[in-house]
């Protein structure tokens, strides 16, 4: 389960004790909304259908999928599928590949996603063997997900933009000068992204 509010609120009261740039912010914008997603399968199956293309588009084919596969897209209903039923659904033969990536890792039992390695790089390692699944879509996963407490998606632009306004940089930081910037908020830079992403456009500060 994703970080829940008290979670978050314990992090950033720690993180603001440190951090006077957090401090300050957290006064004028006050505490984020948890971010929470299911942990599993349907959640990376999810964010792959989900790639570049706007949230209706992407519950519009979930539905299609829904009604062609059953409720949940069960990974062997998706690999019996053929390719122009899916492709009829919405699915370009590139998601395709990956959604058929996801299926046949979770069904050869390659890859639990009730049991990932409790390292977070090694669990990282685990969901980038799924084609299309990089970095940033595995960082999220563990944040939302699995609720993650040190996950840093530091190649995040909204994260980048909201640190930026966050700490009063003269410019956004570049990936690397993002995740040194937070070096010192370990383990509560999970509480610390979710914080700038709500700090990323709020008119408070």
């Amino acid at each position: 389960m994703g970080l829940n509010a008290n979670a978050i609120k314990l992090g950033l009261d720690a993180l603001a004790a440190r951090e006077p740039g957090i401090a300050r912010a957290l006064d004028l914008a006050g505490y984020p909304e948890p971010r929470i997603r299911q942990r599993g399968y349907a959640t990376l199956l999810r964010t792959i259908v989900g790639q570049q293309v706007s949230v209706a588009a992407a519950a519009s084919v979930w539905s299609r999928l829904e009604a062609l596969l059953g409720e949940g897209l069960s990974p062997d209903a998706l690999l019996a599928a053929d390719f122009d039923a899916l492709r009829g659904c919405g699915l370009s033969r590139q998601k395709q590949g990956y959604a058929r990536s996801l299926c046949e890792l979770v069904v050869a039992g390659a890859l639990d996603l009730e049991n990932l390695p409790e390292d977070d790089e090694a669990a990282i390692a685990d969901l980038v063997r799924i084609k299309g699944i990089g970095r940033w879509s595995a960082e999220i996963y563990l944040l939302f997900a699995e609720g993650r407490p040190d996950i840093w998606p530091a190649g995040d632009l909204a994260v980048q933009a909201g640190l930026h306004r966050i700490l009063g940089l003269d410019a956004r930081p570049s990936e690397k000068e993002t995740r040194e910037l937070a070096e010192g908020w370990r383990p509560h830079r999970g509480s610390a992204a979710i914080f700038t992403w709500h700090c990323y456009n709020n008119a408070a500060l």
